[in-house]
């Protein structure tokens, strides 16, 4: 099993930044992926950025430019957010793919203000 627990949520004003982390813990030998997805308020959960463990990296449109998701060797994830956007107010969630099993976080709220 691997647990993940997220940290750096907050509230910021629009053109703000914050940077969220997520920490693996358990088995985490062999975690192939993580990523960050949110959910909006009244939204389906979405992808936001992921990283392979081969350090291929993916977007999604909305955040292109202002977010920046990095990897450490310790199987720690973070997502640097510049220039943020009160559309980008959400519950982030870390998420780890291990042999084809996904792995949540609880969640972090993050709330930009106009």
């Amino acid at each position: 099993q691997v647990q993940l627990v997220e940290s750096g949520g907050g509230l910021v004003q629009a053109g703000g930044s914050l940077r969220l982390s997520c920490a693996a813990s358990g088995i985490t030998v062999n975690i192939n992926a993580m990523g960050w997805y949110r959910q909006p308020p009244g939204k389906q959960r979405e992808l936001v950025a992921t990283i392979t463990d081969g350090g291929r990296i993916n977007y999604a449109d909305s955040v292109k430019g202002r977010f920046t998701i990095s990897r450490d060797n310790a199987n720690r994830v973070y997502l640097q957010m510049n220039n943020m956007k009160p559309e980008d107010t959400a519950v982030y969630y870390c998420k780890a793919v291990r042999y084809g099993a996904d792995y949540w976080g609880q969640g972090t709220q993050v709330t930009v203000s106009s």
